[in-house]
């Protein structure tokens, strides 16, 4: 006779041992994502759903956009002082001293500005957002407006999610103008120049194929931005202790998330242009 040999099923891998085999920065990194994807997802459940807080949200407009014009204004007038100070050497070494302006306008517009002006909101607006939301956390003030029939994600989460995406791009629009007048400022240390023929030269370069990409990845700058600080202070723990780590840990993502969409929206105008 023959013998017959069982067929033994295969031992499926353990995935949480799998996980637990991954470095600890990498697995936390994962869960972090991950995390953020899931709130992500709430976000866009609750945002097209009644009642609208409109006047919170205008709220919010005001305190997160309004509130860091002055910040970014000098922030700007700066970044276009040193950018039309560091590059004039090399051009007129070249002769080229006459492509200041639309040199300058073009990376104002494309790029430097908005990522200039994203870094500065993560900083300012994803650390004071995980803060606030933070301490509100641990203070269980967000389980209160539960208990009072009120959706703390939709008036927390969602008013100051749409608000920032509303008005960093207007920050940008504005840090683009301040940056242009610092290189004006910039170039007439060393020369003398029209104010009129110097705005002309820097408007005339630009077209719609320069802003109209860089205003759709601001709002996507300004989406991740309030959504990392209000995803870190909305999960914050560990008391007191962790609405500072919950206002770090936001300005970090916020800081990546930004260079990360404006290196995947950088190849798509590539590939679309």
């Amino acid at each position: 006779m023959s013998e017959v040999k069982e067929q033994v099923p295969k031992k499926q891998p353990d995935e949480s041992h799998l996980l637990e085999k991954l470095p600890k920065g990498f697995k936390n990194f994962l869960l972090e994502a991950a995390g953020l994807a899931q709130f992500t997802s709430a976000f866009f459940k609750e945002v097209f759903k009644p009642p609208y807080e409109f006047n919170e949200t205008v709220n919010q407009a005001y305190r997160l956009g309004y509130g860091s014009f002055v910040l970014v204004g000098v922030s700007s007038f700066i970044m276009g002082v040193v950018f039309t100070l560091q590059t004039r050497p090399t051009l007129v070494d070249f002769g080229a001293e006459s492509y200041i302006p639309s040199m300058v306008s073009i990376a104002i517009v494309r790029e430097i500005g908005p990522v200039i002006t994203g870094m500065i909101c993560a900083g300012k607006v994803g650390s004071g957002i995980g803060a606030e939301l933070g301490s509100m956390k641990v203070t269980e003030q967000i389980d209160a407006m539960a208990v009072s029939a009120t959706n703390p994600f939709k008036y927390l989460v969602v008013t100051r999610v749409v608000a920032m995406s509303l008005m960093l791009p207007i920050l940008v629009f504005y840090a683009d103008l301040v940056g242009i007048l610092g290189s004006f400022f910039a170039v007439n240390i060393a020369d003398k120049i029209s104010f009129t023929l110097f705005i002309q030269e820097s408007i005339s370069v630009i077209g719609f194929d320069d802003i109209f990409p860089a205003t759709i990845k601001t709002i996507f700058f300004g989406f991740g931005i309030a959504m990392v600080g209000c995803y870190k202070g909305y999960t914050t723990s560990k008391g007191t202790v962790g609405v500072g780590m919950s206002a770090n840990s936001a300005v970090v993502w916020a800081s990546l998330l930004v260079f990360l969409i404006d290196l995947i929206a950088v190849q798509l105008t590539q590939i679309f242009s």
